[in-house]
């Protein structure tokens, strides 16, 4: 266990509330950092590790089971925030439309949001999902940092090739798009991971 200061920052992490519609959302004030990524890449278990937390973030082996932005309070002014899974979940369209709409609309009027943390699985990387999410925070301007997860799962160079392969799709991206390899089984990557995020939130420790 890391005694770091800022690992003992993100140790503070509590759950505050579930918004299913954008008039559940908190007060529109501070900083916040919002974790995405489709259904089943390994966002709650970076959630998880990266707050030193084993069930702050639900984990499932049932794709999709993220239907609500969970937010996470890490003091009065700064927050982490749970957006959906999106890809194979097992609901309703109707469902699945509902969650899209509250989702476009928190990104697009949420001006704590200071950046955007995607979760890719680094077996499968740059998905559609994934590609869309990256050109949406070009065209907003919207700093973005991509955990390549689950990189226990593969060699040390193959993972390495897997990053080094989205670097360079990144160069087309402001520097503003950053990327590491991540493992939350392994507790690889977690203080990188936490250094973006107390950037973005410029945390003073």
């Amino acid at each position: 266990m890391s005694n770091h200061p800022l690992a003992d920052y993100f140790r503070r992490a509590v759950f505050v509330l579930s918004a299913q519609k954008p008039t559940d959302l908190p007060p529109d004030t501070g900083a916040e950092v919002a974790f995405t990524g489709r259904s089943n890449a390994g966002k709650s278990s970076a959630i998880n590790s990266i707050t030193d937390h084993r069930g702050l973030a639900r984990t499932s082996k049932t794709p999709g089971r993220t239907q609500l932005i969970n937010f996470f309070a890490l003091d009065d002014e700064h927050r982490l925030v749970d957006l959906p899974g999106f890809g194979y979940a097992k609901v309703s369209l109707d469902v699945r439309d509902n969650w899209q709409q509250t989702l476009n609309e928190y990104l697009q009027i949420r001006t704590s949001l200071a950046g955007l943390v995607l979760i890719m699985d680094i077996r499968h990387p740059l998905t559609p999902f994934d590609v869309d999410m990256l050109t949406w925070c070009r065209e907003m301007q919207m700093p973005v940092h991509i955990l390549l997860t689950k990189a226990d799962k593969l060699s040390r160079g193959a993972a390495g090739s897997v990053l080094e392969k989205v670097r360079r799709y990144l160069a087309q991206y402001p520097s503003t798009a950053t990327v590491q390899t991540f493992s939350a089984l392994k507790k690889q990557g977690i203080d990188d991971a936490r250094k973006q995020l107390a950037e973005w939130l410029a945390l003073k420790l």
